[in-house]
């Protein structure tokens, strides 16, 4: 079957978080404040175990009170901000603003960085005229994200959860990103980094790949290495020779 569509994951796939020490140092600049070394050192290892830079580590554990908003964050922007703020108020910052400062910068542009081959790929399936989706899980509209990095005219369409109140692996978002794009599912290729939540789209019949959500610096060239078309060693199908 010919390769007619392509849908990208954004955190993890296309682009990755900064680490937790650069988040905080952002927040901090954005607001003009200050931290000891030593203070800064321990705030970084408490909001990385709280789990509470959105795309960054997990939790090492979600307080009761925060179980609901947490299992259903990126249903809504609302559940998605209380999630996670309330996760880095778990972490004993000495200024409860900060939490919303920080929730603020994980939504800047300059937060995310994308993948070394990001952008070729995204050339190559326009170069070969295959439609590209993004089908993410998120709670903020990502949109200005891929603008400043002068991908989002390489995008056809977004299909972000919380504008559609459920989240992947639910196969009604990547029903509405094929439907988007004008194709059947069997003429989609769904790439990933949660093999769960991404492998919904297999019950559609799109194809799924993975790549692993590594730092940017660690994964220069995964997704070129999917075979996709318009990248070396991929064909018209989607296959590699």
């Amino acid at each position: 079957m010919q390769t007619k569509g392509v849908l990208f994951d954004f955190s993890g796939t296309l682009f990755r978080i900064e680490p937790v020490a650069a988040w905080l140092r952002g927040a901090l600049a954005a607001r003009g404040s200050h931290m000891e070394q030593a203070e800064f050192e321990e705030c970084v290892r408490r909001l990385t175990a709280a789990g509470a830079l959105p795309g960054g580590p997990p939790p090492e554990s979600v307080p009761p009170e925060l179980a609901a908003a947490w299992t259903d964050r990126d249903s809504s922007a609302e559940l998605h901000r209380e999630a996670y703020t309330g996760l880095a108020r778990r972490a004993g910052l000495p200024d409860p603003a900060l939490g919303d400062a920080l929730y603020e910068r994980h939504m800047s542009p300059e937060a995310w960085r994308p993948y070394p081959d990001a952008a070729e790929v995204l050339r190559g399936l326009r170069r070969d005229g295959v439609a590209v989706g993004v089908v993410s899980n998120i709670g903020w509209d990502l949109r200005p994200v891929f603008r400043a990095h002068g991908l989002d005219e390489l995008v056809d369409a977004y299909v972000l959860s919380y504008e559609h109140g459920v989240q992947k692996p639910d196969p009604r978002l990547f029903g509405a990103a094929c439907a988007l794009l004008g194709h059947d599912p069997s003429e989609v290729v769904m790439v990933g980094d949660d093999r769960r939540a991404d492998a919904g789209a297999a019950a559609l019949g799109c194809d799924v790949r993975f790549v692993d959500p590594l730092p940017v610096t660690e994964r220069p060239d995964a997704l070129r290495a999917l075979g996709l078309p318009g990248t070396a060693g991929g064909t018209p199908d989607g296959h590699g020779s």
